[in-house]
């Protein structure tokens, strides 16, 4: 398990180094962690280059007291940790309730609107409360639960905890343009202004992932996405397309300061796009 998690995460750095597969980058090599493991072991991935677990309760460790014993490891040797929230996804994951969120203490309470079952929305709230970690919402989970939890961080006055992600690969597949879909769905109907969403995809990302890029500021990779608002959209400017629930349209993609990719054929037409003089 210890030298897959390795070479996955090698495979794809030395990829990217390589020049190939559009620039894009990915941080491979999330373990998932199992019984038997001792802090040696999460010493020896730190070494080796794995910052990342993958979903805790997934694997044969499944008890919070447990879990948090791993996690607390990991975090010594700077390995982010993320958990399995909600009931059952995968053959051979099962419910992982609030409690065990809680005793587990990892860096991310994943898919906290459920992978794809939700929990009670009152245990949501607790978790909201009870714990200071990051709270991710997905776009394959339950919809009505991402809203109200983003409504009940920004009312619990911490918004910065939200991340988004998509959840996927997963039983219901890869959703083309997840994170997008999820900052309109929450901007248009969690009333979450346009920019703070574009914030949870973005900022808050970077900061609750250790990640250089995600914002804009001095030294951080010129990794960029140029967007405005949809063709015909009803808003008159971007935000307000978002705002409205429009997906909106990206004209270029730049990553380490290189143009990757010019109008996205998945995103309906952007008004304005980049021109290369």
């Amino acid at each position: 398990m210890k030298a897959l998690a390795i070479t996955a995460q090698r495979s794809f750095e030395g990829m990217r180094g390589a020049g190939v597969g559009g620039g894009v980058k990915v941080l491979a090599g999330a373990p998932v962690i199992e019984k038997g493991m001792v802090e040696e072991d999460f010493k020896e991935l730190a070494a080796a280059g794995v910052t990342l677990l993958g979903e805790v309760g997934l694997g044969s460790v499944k008890a919070g007291e447990e879990a948090g014993q791993m996690v607390a490891w990991a975090r010594k040797y700077g390995i982010q940790s993320t958990i399995h929230t909600g009931g059952p996804s995968i053959p051979g994951s099962g419910l992982i309730d609030k409690d065990v969120v809680l005793a587990a203490d990892a860096d991310v309470i994943g898919h906290i609107n459920g992978g794809h079952t939700s929990l009670p929305y009152r245990h949501v709230c607790d978790l909201c409360e009870q714990s200071t970690r990051a709270l991710e919402i997905v776009h394959n989970g339950n919809e009505r639960i991402a809203l109200l939890t983003a409504r009940h961080a920004i009312e619990l006055k911490c918004p910065h905890r939200i991340i988004l992600g998509t959840d996927s690969p997963a039983g219901s597949g890869v959703q083309p343009l997840g994170i997008l879909r999820m900052i309109a769905l929450i901007s248009s109907l969690a009333d979450v202004p346009a920019e703070m969403a574009f914030c949870f995809a973005t900022g808050n990302t970077a900061r609750q992932r250790n990640l250089r890029q995600g914002l804009i500021e001095v030294g951080r990779p010129a990794d960029l996405v140029c967007m405005d608002r949809a063709q015909h959209t009803a808003g008159s400017t971007l935000l307000e397309s978002v705002q409205l629930g429009d997906v909106p349209g990206v004209g270029m993609v730049m990553i380490d300061g290189l143009i990757r990719c010019g109008r996205s054929r998945n995103t309906p037409p952007a008004t304005e796009v980049p021109v290369v003089v």
